[in-house]
């Protein structure tokens, strides 16, 4: 049970007249007025060195567009790491304030953070807080003492889930995935990373070809887990016309198989997922890879268009299926659902960045689902985005030229995943979702590390020499999606390491293919992409480059060592 303070200070006095009658004690109408805040500090995890909290600050004064939250601890706790707020602490003083989205707060309004932290000896909860210099009270419509709903955003919502699920908790490590990359040379360095569990076809959830199916993993998490917190990624991935715009990845089901979808996919993960068994694990859904994008980009008059996206923005089981999900598995009170956002390279767009928040919330308001089923969203899972461009900005000019017009930035918006992540928060919040949602960036194939990694920007003589001698991302073109050449291992997995990100994750399992370099049978549905093909010369979704693909690719999930090796190769952070 979570430990819980409502700071109430500066109490009511009733105070006695010359008559010797105490007068009335004002009514909660009235004693509103008075109160300038209210705190809720909530010790979510406490496991004897180190705890999650999350904190509620509600505004009763004037509206504010920026604020400062303090408070004092009478112990050794000390802040480690946070989200959605920015922390200092100096001896036992933290200061907390906001972030530049949530730094409104009008008059009643609500926000939250959360953080983690360490001590020894005892964690009190601290004594006092004050807002802009201002001691706390209670309102009539103060914070609760059990941690339950919200005012308006607040850390923990009615089904008992924690702001961050990754926060303070281990994540789970596929023992299928962990052996395959130890049987390589030096995979021991990476084979304790926690990875994604796909749940790609029907089969997956018994277990397809004698490997392991959902209860298995579901039992190895439990073991794992220990007397600590656990999470368990999985990737729910099957809707009818799967990735209509990439032959690798399509799946078992038709464009019309809306209902098997239902029946025979999603509810079953959802019964075995509401199983009291594992009410203690903490479960990740990533919510169908590829599908909301590809209505967005690949539909209608666009040049990237295929008639398979067509067919599914058409028939829109695309939003069906995903806002069903989201309801099912959203009603589990211990899952919490990602939605798939793309990537930078793909959405980043004036044309497509805000359409896409504004699908995503059809999508989540359908089939039963509302947004509070949406627990955040998830960018660049099974591809190539760098994390941070470290030798140019958006905001770069060359001889007057905006970095935005090289043939590499073609007028995006964004130049690497976490500036994307933080901002298509921000939208989502903008058009209906949640405030207090979280993104995740899948960091596994991303690093780009290596002797080819540039030091510094390239030479100023024109903006695409600038662009191309320091871009950390050397793929040939930013739509080039399949087995790329050259690419390492991004950030280790982590919780909360950047404003708005509840983690780094490596969703899509490193050494998994992304599709076969030539057709090759298989009963998984999976067809052959050209993108895949090292020869292929490209379409107009890579601008008619060179596919950048690596040769002697297996089917997409299967095992693939030259990739693994390559990826080890040229991990950034290195490898040690």
């Amino acid at each position: 049970m979570s430990r819980t303070r409502t700071a109430l200070f500066a109490a009511l006095a009733l105070i006695a007249g010359g008559t010797g009658t105490a007068l009335m004690a004002p009514t909660a109408g009235a004693a509103t007025a008075a109160v300038p805040c209210s705190v809720d500090y909530q010790i979510q995890n406490d496991w004897g060195s180190g705890f999650t909290a999350n904190v509620t600050v509600k505004n009763n004064g004037a509206a504010k567009t920026s604020w400062s939250l303090k408070w004092s601890y009478a112990g050794s706790q000390k802040v480690a790491s946070g989200w959605n707020a920015k922390f200092s602490q100096s001896g036992n003083a933290v200061t907390v304030t906001n972030e530049s989205y949530n730094g409104s707060l009008g008059t009643g309004a609500s926000t939250s953070f959360g953080f983690q932290g360490s001590y020894s000896g005892s964690n009190a909860v601290p004594a006092g807080f004050t807002l802009d210099g201002v001691t706390c009270n209670v309102d009539s419509g103060g914070g609760d003492d059990g941690g339950g709903g919200d005012d308006g955003g607040g850390t923990t919502d009615p089904s008992g889930r924690v702001d961050n699920p990754y926060a303070g908790a281990k994540v789970y490590v596929n023992p299928e995935w962990s052996a395959l990359a130890a049987a390589e040379p030096g995979g021991d360095r990476v084979s304790d990373e926690p990875t994604g569990v796909w749940l790609d076809r029907i089969a997956a959830i018994e277990g397809a070809n004698g490997g392991m199916g959902l209860r298995d993993h579901l039992d190895a998490a439990l073991e794992q887990k220990g007397s600590g917190e656990e999470v368990v990624q999985l990737v729910v991935y099957d809707l009818p016309g799967r990735d209509c715009s990439a032959l690798a990845s399509n799946g078992e089901l038709g464009p019309d198989d809306i209902d098997k979808y239902k029946s025979d996919f999603i509810d079953p993960i959802a019964d075995i997922l509401s199983d009291s068994k594992y009410a203690s694990l903490r479960i990740v859904a990533t919510i169908e890879i590829d599908s909301l994008p590809n209505l967005v980009t690949n539909t209608g008059s666009k040049s990237t268009a295929t008639p398979e996206c067509d067919e599914m923005k058409a028939n829109g089981n695309y939003v069906k299926g995903v806002g069903y999900a989201l309801a099912q598995l959203g009603a589990i009170p211990n899952v919490y659902n990602y939605v798939d956002a793309g990537h930078h390279g793909w959405l980043g767009w004036d044309d497509n960045f805000r359409p896409t928040a504004e699908l995503f919330k059809t999508a989540a308001t359908s089939e039963g689902a509302s947004v509070d089923d949406v627990h955040g969203f998830i960018t660049n899972t099974a591809n190539y985005s760098a994390l941070k461009e470290e030798n140019f900005t958006i905001d770069d000019t060359v001889n007057g030229t905006s970095v935005r017009q090289s043939k590499w930035v073609d007028w995006n918006r964004y130049v690497d995943e976490l500036s994307y992540a933080q901002a298509f928060r921000e939208e989502a919040v903008s058009v209906g979702f949640n405030s207090d949602i979280g993104m995740l960036i899948d960091t596994s194939r991303n690093g780009w590390g290596g002797s080819e990694r540039p030091t510094g920007p390239g030479a100023k003589t024109s903006v695409d020499t600038y662009i191309e001698g320091g871009r950390i991302d050397r793929r040939i073109h930013v739509g080039n999606w399949c087995n790329q050449s050259g690419a390492g291992l991004g950030e280790r997995p982590q919780a909360a390491p950047e404003s708005g990100i509840d983690a780094y994750v490596w969703m899509k399992p490193p050494g998994e293919s992304d599709g076969a370099s030539e057709a090759i049978d298989n009963d998984e549905g999976k067809g052959f992409d050209r993108m895949c093909d090292p020869t292929y010369t490209g379409n107009a979704r890579n601008g008619n480059n060179m596919s950048g693909a690596l040769g002697d690719a297996p089917v997409s999930g299967h095992w693939f060592s030259a990739q693994f090796r390559e990826l080890m190769d040229n991990a950034y952070p290195p490898l040690s």
